[in-house]
């Protein structure tokens, strides 16, 4: 695990969970929000992003959460050795949406651009939640539906079929695919994870 996408609908605890993942593994967290926001929320041009983008896609070390463009989702995903999928019910990342602005008042949401306006965030996300999750979140767990089932046939493929795999076929079967549909699994991953780094999780 070294190359992490964080990654989801509006409103479902991407920037909360990636941060408690820098915390067990020590990896460095970039929320697609601080390169795409300026202080204030203030969007940087498309081609800005994109060369922030690509430049944080080439270190050795990331855990990148949010959705970014279209086009740089996809690169993304290829490019991260481990895909962290949240896909809870559509109504909880509303609530979790408004929970976030009732509780910005007083303390800055995890990975929210500095200086940044909640209210008209806040609205944007209302709008993001059901857009994804009529056009993006079927095409996200088709994906990582392909990326576990790739795996699984890679494992029990023959040294003689691997080789004649295909490049993106043998990076697929190598990723790791946490896919999160409740709070029992996200609390199960980050046990998970935990027990892999040797950390203690204090108790809940």
């Amino acid at each position: 695990m070294n190359k992490v996408a964080v990654f989801g609908n509006a409103g479902g605890g991407k920037s909360t969970l990636s941060q408690r993942l820098a915390d067990l593994t020590g990896l460095p967290w970039v929320p697609l929000d601080a390169i795409q926001y300026q202080p204030g929320g203030g969007e940087v041009s498309p081609a800005e992003f994109k060369t922030a983008h690509d430049a944080l896609l080439k270190q050795d070390r990331w855990i990148v959460d949010g959705f970014g463009s279209l086009d740089t989702v996809w690169e993304r995903l290829a490019v991260a050795d481990t895909l962290v999928y949240l896909d809870l019910p559509v109504w909880r990342h509303y609530w979790w949406v408004t929970k976030r602005f009732l509780q910005g008042a007083w303390v800055p949401p995890a990975g929210w651009p500095e200086g940044s306006p909640l209210w008209p965030g806040t609205l944007n996300s209302y709008r993001t939640v059901w857009l994804c999750h009529t056009k993006l979140t079927p095409k996200y767990r088709d994906y990582v539906a392909q990326a576990k089932a790739t795996k699984q046939a890679q494992a029990q493929a023959t040294k003689q079929a691997q080789a004649k795999a295909t490049k993106q076929a043998q990076a697929q079967a190598t990723k790791q695919v946490y896919h999160l549909r409740s709070h029992s699994d996200i609390a199960q991953f980050y046990q998970t994870i935990a027990a892999q780094t040797n950390v203690t999780l204090p108790r809940s």
